[in-house]
């Protein structure tokens, strides 16, 4: 049994130990917080009180922005291997202090579960496979900051050096029908921003990043993922590529989602199929998860296996520096009109 606790008790960090409540194998014996509360799990008031009392093998921090970085530093002060929510420090100074404190220890992973995802899972499988040749361009159209640069950089197999942003802002009006909380009945449309940004990575490489107000929770704007490569592209759920001379062909991802019509198994996400290909199973059948908890858990599961000594580490905090580095310069490069260049940074 390997076991964790988490610090944080907002709606993230009830997140990993919900889904760990469900995971054979894996135990969340704690969650260290501030003020005294009822939790489905032992609760301490500091991270020295939940190592005396409770002895995880690894520490979650889903709390702040600005909290982070600190927990992060003391976790691995105490020869803790983290898993540290996004980002993993506020801006690039911080981010380097961070890196210049605990990067050497190689105790710190973040968790960045977009690419865990069934659906993009499945579509990293594809782009692996070879079937649209090279990838040199990702465009995303969903998520935010460092997890659309995230999409854009694994995807590609970008690495960690100097990165070219241009980005501009517009804003227009926008019905904004669901937020986190669920539905706001509000009929009136209200100004949204739209940030795109264009990501040159070199070598033929870059990315498009696009996104609105709200848009993970707004369904009046699609979700967009596409991919361009050398012999072909792939568009959200479709290959088109060429398997031999003359011959275009479009193909489909299929994802087999059981509990329709007569399918009396439940709902559930079994694999998602190129052909006569899986490019993705759910390792989690019967837990009914959606595709976010599914993420989490593989996650979970992947630092786990790390800290035991039995896989490579799931998204070392380099990999989560760079992102964020990225995703700042996209903030910057909008909101100051001008191309911004990233640096070579330390944990390159």
């Amino acid at each position: 049994m390997t076991s964790f606790a988490v610090v944080g008790a907002g709606w993230r960090a009830e997140m990993f130990w919900r889904i760990a409540a469900g995971m054979p194998g894996l135990e969340c014996v704690g969650a260290v917080v501030r003020s005294p509360r009822d939790l489905p799990v032992p609760t301490y008031r500091s991270l020295a009180e939940c190592v005396a009392g409770a002895a995880p093998d690894f520490v979650v921090t889903a709390v702040s922005w600005q909290a982070g970085p600190g927990l992060i530093v003391e976790a691995v002060e105490r020869g803790l291997p983290v898993l540290a929510e996004t980002p993993p420090a506020p801006d690039v100074a911080g981010l380097r202090e961070l890196w210049a404190a605990v990067g050497a220890s190689g105790l710190v992973q973040v968790a960045e579960q977009y690419l865990l995802m069934p659906a993009h899972a499945a579509r990293q499988a594809a782009v692996r496979g070879g079937l649209i040749g090279t990838p040199t361009q990702v465009q995303v159209s969903s998520t935010h900051q460092y997890h659309a640069v995230s999409l854009i950089r694994g995807i590609l197999g970008a690495g960690r050096g100097a990165v070219s942003v241009r980005a501009s802002r517009t804003t227009a009006p926008l019905l904004d029908l669901l937020t986190r909380d669920g539905w706001t009945d509000d009929t009136d449309p209200k100004p949204a921003t739209t940030t795109i940004a264009t990501l040159d990575f070199g070598d033929g490489r870059s990315g498009l990043y696009d996104f609105t107000t709200n848009q993970w929770h707004n369904q009046l704007r699609f979700r967009r993922l596409l991919v361009r490569g050398s012999h072909g592209e792939l568009r959200d759920d479709e290959v088109v590529r060429l398997p031999a001379p003359r011959t275009v062909v479009r193909t489909p991802l299929v994802r087999r989602q059981t509990g329709y019509d007569l399918d009396l198994d439940g709902f559930d996400t079994d694999t998602i199929t190129y052909g006569g290909e899986v490019l993705y199973r759910n390792p989690y059948p019967g837990r009914r998860w959606s595709d976010e908890e599914i993420a989490i858990a593989t996650l979970l599961d992947a630092t786990a296996a790390w800290v035991r000594g039995e896989a490579e580490a799931p998204y070392p905090l380099a990999d989560g520096a760079q992102d964020h580095l990225i995703a700042l310069a996209v903030e910057e490069a909008a909101d100051t009109d001008r191309t911004v260049t990233t640096g070579t940074e330390p944990w390159a």
